[in-house]
C-alpha cells in the first residue's frame, strides 16, 4: 500500500465538526504545559511514546479518562511540527515557521512530558527503559513512535545537502533547500524521486513535482526544464480513480514518469542521481540534475527492532480494526510506527484516534473491543498553488468520499481546505 498515501488531513473532513464544537467548550482544561523533565514518578496509569500527532492526540484522549497526574508522554523533541505544510513550503508557499509550534505548547495541561528517549520495551514486565537506565512502569502503553528518516542508505547523504541544487521535503533541515533549489533553477532536469520502502505521506513525493511544474511555467523557465517522477513503484498512486486523474494532468504538463528506478546515490559535486532499474537486477542510471528532490528511504524506529512488541520487520504489531496489541493486551498502536496495512499519513492518525479510544475505553472496563478502524484515510494531492485532488480511500484501496462532488477533479476549494483550514483543525482539534 506503499503507493497510496499523502501528506495531511483526514478524517478531518468527516470529523471536523465533531471534533471541534466539544473541543472548544473543555478549551479551559487545556494550557501551556513546559515542565519538560526525565521523569517525575517511575509509573503512570497510561504511558505515551512519542510527542507526534498520534501521542498527543491519545495523551489528550487519555488524561480525560484517568486524570491529571496519570498520563505521561515521552518525547525528545523541543519542537513540534505539522509536517503536512512542509510540501508547500519546499514549493515556497509556506513558510517554515508557520509548521512549527513549542512541544510544551500542544502538550495537554495535566500531562507530564518526560522528555527523554526510549531505549528498550519490556511488555512482559509493563515497564520501558529510556536514556540513563531509567525505568519507567505503565498500567497501559500506547505506542506512537512515528517512523525514521534513512538518507544515509543512500550513497552520498546526508552531507550531498551541503551543495545546492538538492533538497528534501522530508527533514526540517533539507525543505527549505528544496525551495532553494527550485527558485534558482536555470535549465536542465528536474528529478523527483521515490525509495523502494514504505513512507509517510506517500503522496508528496509527486506534490512536489507538480509546483515545480507549474512555478517554472510562471517564471518562463519550463521550456528549458525536463521534469521526471523516477519512482520505485509500478504505479502513480495505489487507488485507480484518482491514478487515471493524475497520469492525465501528468501527459497535459509533459512530465515524465520512470517506474521501477530506485535512488542508491547522489554525486552532489557533479549533479549526478543514480539509480538502480528493479527489473534489471545490477543495472544502474546515472542522470545529470539541475534540481533534485528527495524522498529518503524509511523504516521503523531503532528501538522497535527486534522489540517483543514488532512484527518481523520493526513495526508495532496491532489488530488493524482495533489497533490493540496481537500479543500484550495492554499495548496499543497508532499511526506510522504501526503495521497496520494503509497510507502512514496525519489523516489516518486522526482517523485512528477515535477507534483506539473506543478501544481502549473498553479494555479499561474489562471488555472486548468493537469500533472498528476501516482503513480510512485521505491524501490532498496539490497539483498546483491553487489545485487539489482530494483522494479518499479505505484499507481496500477503493474510494470513501466525503463530498457529494467528483473528488478526482482538481479544485482550488480543495487547495485552502488543505493549505488553509486544515492547519487549524490539527492545532484546534486534532492535537486536543
Amino acid at each position: 500500500m506503499s503507493a497510496i498515501g499523502a501528506v495531511s488531513s483526514c478524517s478531518f473532513l468527516r470529523s471536523s465538526v465533531w471534533l471541534l464544537k466539544p473541543r472548544m467548550q473543555k478549551m479551559s482544561s487545556f494550557g501551556l504545559h513546559t515542565a519538560a523533565r526525565c521523569a517525575a514518578k517511575d509509573y503512570y496509569e497510561v504511558l505515551v511514546l512519542g510527542g507526534g500527532a498520534g501521542g498527543i492526540a491519545m495523551s489528550a484522549r487519555m488524561k480525560r479518562k484517568v486524570g491529571a497526574g496519570n498520563v505521561a508522554v515521552v518525547e525528545p523533541s523541543k519542537t513540534h511540527y505539522y509536517q503536512p505544510l512542509w510540501t508547500l513550503v519546499g514549493g515556497g508557499a509556506k513558510q517554515l515557521a508557520a509548521s512549527a509550534r513549542p512541544m510544551g505548547s500542544v502538550m495537554p495541561k495535566g500531562v507530564e512530558w518526560i522528555k527523554s528517549q526510549v531505549t528498550a520495551l519490556d511488555p512482559d514486565k509493563n515497564c520501558v527503559w529510556l536514556e540513563n537506565d531509567i525505568k519507567v512502569s505503565y498500567k497501559y502503553l500506547i505506542i506512537a513512535l512515528g517512523i525514521s528518516l534513512h538518507y544515509e542508505k543512500i550513497k552520498g547523504l546526508p552531507e550531498g545537502f551541503n551543495h545546492p541544487k538538492i533538497g528534501s521535503n522530508y527533514s526540517v533541515q533539507t525543505v527549505e533547500k528544496t525551495w532553494r533549489a527550485l527558485h534558482d533553477f536555470k535549465e536542465g532536469n528536474a528529478i523527483f524521486t521515490f525509495p523502494n520502502t514504505p513512507v509517510k505521506c506517500a503522496g508528496a513525493p509527486q506534490k512536489i513535482m507538480y509546483l515545480s511544474d507549474e512555478y517554472l511555467r510562471k517564471t518562463g523557465k519550463r521550456s528549458k526544464a525536463n521534469i521526471m517522477f523516477n519512482t520505485s513503484l509500478g504505479v502513480i498512486f495505489g487507488v485507480k480513480k484518482y491514478a487515471d486523474a493524475l497520469l492525465e494532468v501528468i501527459k497535459d504538463r509533459n512530465l515524465t514518469v520512470n517506474y521501477k528506478r530506485n535512488l542508491i546515490e547522489v554525486r552532489a559535486d557533479k549533479q549526478e542521481a543514480v539509480f538502480e532499474n528493479l527489473d534489471k537486477p545490477g543495472v544502474t542510471e546515472v542522470y545529470q540534475y539541475e534540481m533534485l528532490h528527495v524522498t529518503p528511504p524509511m523504516g521503523p524506529p531503532p528501538v522497535l527492532l527486534n522489540s517483543p512488541v514488532s512484527d518481523g520487520s520493526g513495526w508495532v504489531d496491532v489488530d488493524k480494526e482495533t489497533l490493540q496489541h496481537k500479543k500484550y493486551a495492554n499495548v496499543f498502536g497508532i499511526g506510522d510506527c504501526t503495521n497496520l496495512p494503509t497510507s502512514k499519513t496525519a489523516a489516518a492518525v486522526a482517523a485512528q484516534s477515535g477507534v483506539l479510544d473506543k478501544t481502549i475505553s473498553l479494555v479499561m472496563k474489562n471488555e472486548l473491543p468493537v469500533k472498528k478502524y476501516d482503513g480510512y484515510t485521505s491524501c490532498p494531492l496539490v497539483t498546483g498553488y491553487n489545485k487539489v485532488i482530494l483522494a479518499e480511500f479505505d484499507y481496500n484501496a477503493q474510494p470513501l468520499e466525503t463530498f457529494p462532488i467528483d473528488q478526482s477533479k482538481e479544485r482550488a476549494t480543495m487547495y485552502h481546505m488543505k493549505a488553509d483550514m486544515m492547519p487549524l483543525l490539527y492545532w484546534n482539534a486534532l492535537l486536543k
